[in-house]
């Protein structure tokens, strides 16, 4: 049900600390989840071992007092899903069942897609916010807006000065500065011969 896809950034975990972030989400997603009344899910699948499943249910039934059981996910030496781990540990081996064994993988792939579109996306901002920042009177801040107002570096670099001073934060100075990078300086006009 892709209406419920959700993408998170981390607010409160500094650096790769992969429980860390998991549990940040999950409380995240429960909590609203239960203060809205939605529905919550039957059953929660880590794409993980013991550890993570550990680490969701900390947030899951300690710290929400929700009752959704919690399923992981084993892998083999070749990183290929084996067995589902059940709430209690045991593993229940999938990789000789094809139906299931397909229905799980597919899961995992869609998963993977939806976290890699995202990151690909901010990676691409991060690279184009970055190449405005390049710009001298421009910080991080000044760089989201322009890309937010314009869309593209090529839509801020094909923008005049006029156009520049239209998104917020941008002074006269700063919209002269942008355009100059980009396009050079304003050439002078050549005195007028009598």
């Amino acid at each position: 049900a892709k209406r419920d896809y959700r993408r998170y950034n981390s607010k409160s975990v500094e650096g790769p600390d992969d429980y860390a972030s998991m549990q940040e989400v999950v409380e995240r997603r429960y909590s609203r989840m239960r203060d809205e009344g939605q529905p919550l899910p039957d059953l929660i699948v880590c794409d993980g071992g013991i550890g993570q499943m550990n680490a969701v249910r900390e947030i899951v039934e300690d710290r929400l007092g929700l009752s959704i059981p919690i399923a992981g996910l084993a892998k083999d030496d070749r990183h290929r899903t084996r067995a589902i781990i059940d709430s209690a540990g045991r593993e229940i081996v999938i990789n000789m069942t094809r139906g299931t064994y397909t229905f799980i993988t597919s899961i995992q792939d869609e998963v993977h897609r939806f976290a890699n579109s995202y990151r690909k996306q901010q990676m691409k901002q991060k690279s184009y916010a970055s190449s405005l920042t390049g710009v001298p009177g421009v910080g991080p801040a000044t760089a989201r807006a322009l890309l937010a107002h314009f869309k593209s570096v090529g839509a801020v670099r094909a923008a005049g000065v006029e156009q520049l001073r239209q998104v917020p934060g941008v002074g006269p100075a700063t919209a002269r500065a942008i355009h100059a990078f980009f396009n050079g300086p304003p050439c002078e006009e050549p005195p007028l011969r009598e």
